[in-house]
């Protein structure tokens, strides 16, 4: 059984690695040719397709494991990536399995709430509707056609080269610790380990929130980054500041607030962190980058 992945970047290329590494034959989608002789030369066998501009011909996704990384397009209401998928999948076959990889935006803004994943969706932002709607599609899809699905929520990633250094060095302001949101992380090690288990022990049609337990302010994960990398702390506005001074990405993060319960996804998949917190995570990814 070969797995595939779509959209092999910063994590795609991790999953890649660890399926060879486990003896899996492995091809990975990819949009552009240099993708694509960047992952051939890590011993990754490449396919060219462009999701933006289907048809897909000869997707040849059928029996495979598939791991959908993919994001959503930048504008529009749904997901038109998924769409082109499915008129693939409909036209050449399925997988026998399918991770998706989705967002905790879905839930919207908890005010900071503990939540699990009995929470219903409540998406505000654009980027979190478009992955919403696109979770529905996929899974409406699946069940029709007997797809086995499994859906992780993940919350923001960070590791080697995937840290905010640049903007600590441009002494960009942050939000003051009295006025930040919960936010909510892994490490890109454990969220490997976490799409790999998906894959093999996930319950198909379940939904595992992917984090590691313990969230922290987004004033904090600054702080903490700039202490370890010997650079000065951010200088804190107050949050009725942040439409004037920080970007739109941003500050659509500062409008939300949530801490997540990973408990199912330890008891179900059983991943043991490497990276609990960001105590230890965070100097694991400094001394890598």
């Amino acid at each position: 059984m070969t797995t595939i992945i779509i959209g092999c970047g910063y994590l795609g290329r991790r999953v890649a690695k660890a399926s060879l590494q486990a003896g899996e034959r492995v091809m990975a989608v990819v949009r552009t040719a240099e993708s694509a002789r960047l992952l051939a030369a890590q011993g990754i066998a490449p396919r060219q397709l462009d999701l933006d501009h289907p048809p897909l011909s000869e997707l040849s996704l059928r029996g495979s494991r598939l791991y959908y990384f993919l994001a959503p397009q930048a504008v529009g209401e749904g997901d038109s990536r998924i769409e082109a998928l499915l008129d693939a999948m409909e036209a050449d076959g399925a997988p026998a399995r399918i991770v998706y990889l989705s967002t905790t935006g879905v839930y919207g803004d908890c005010r900071g709430e503990w939540i699990d994943e009995s929470r219903s969706p409540h998406p505000k932002v654009p980027r979190a509707l478009r992955r919403w709607r696109a979770e529905s599609t996929l899974r409406s899809w699946c069940e029709q056609h007997a797809v086995e699905l499994v859906i992780l929520r993940v919350a923001g990633f960070y590791g080697p080269g995937r840290l905010p250094l640049e903007r600590l060095r441009k002494r960009l302001p942050m939000v003051r610790e009295s006025d930040a949101p919960f936010s909510n992380r892994i490490h890109i090690d454990d969220l490997v380990a976490v799409c790999r288990a998906a894959m093999q022990l996930g319950a198909a049609g379940e939904i595992y929130n992917v984090s590691d337990g313990n969230p922290t302010t987004m004033s904090d994960y600054f702080d903490r980054i700039a202490d370890l990398s010997g650079m000065p702390r951010p200088p804190k506005i107050p949050l009725r500041e942040a439409a004037a001074q920080l970007s739109p990405g941003m500050l659509s993060y500062m409008q939300e607030s949530r801490r997540l319960h990973n408990g199912k996804m330890l008891r179900e998949l059983g991943v043991e962190l490497r990276y609990p917190t960001l105590a230890e995570g965070l100097p694991a990814a400094l001394a890598e980058d």
